[in-house]
């Protein structure tokens, strides 16, 4: 394997896992880095490959790809793990100005996972 080939692989991973990440932090943006690090992993075919069988990158990958947009599921799960979360930490904090920040940093995450969906609830408001 070229020493290209091995660091490329290597920021893959990295950006990977920060893309994971966002399976368990609603304000941490994942799709970015699953799409960083399938560039990356691009002159490692056999590991990109084995990535895209991840159901939960194979959609964020094929999403981007076939500009098709986030499913309506994938928009429910993001939106109450989203505000559960701001909810929860809102509540733990008792803080008026985290609060007030929180409401903000939720209103802009929810208003980008709307305008990811739309290509997708286009679709479905055709088809009806």
């Amino acid at each position: 394997m070229q020493l290209k080939t091995f660091l490329l692989t290597g920021l893959g991973f990295v950006f990977l896992g920060l893309g994971a990440i966002g399976l368990l932090l609603p304000v941490w943006p994942t799709t970015p880095f699953v799409l960083v690090s399938v560039a990356c992993f691009s002159s490692a075919p056999r590991v990109k490959s084995r990535i895209v069988k991840i159901p939960f990158f194979r959609e964020h990958i094929e999403n981007y790809e076939h500009r098709t947009g986030l499913s309506h599921k994938t928009v429910w799960i993001s939106m109450v793990w989203l505000w559960g979360m701001l909810f929860l930490s809102m509540f733990l904090l008792k803080s008026f100005w985290i609060s007030v920040f929180l409401l903000m940093v939720g209103a802009a995450v929810t208003t980008h996972i709307l305008w990811m969906a739309k290509g997708n609830f286009r679709k479905k408001e055709k088809k009806a």
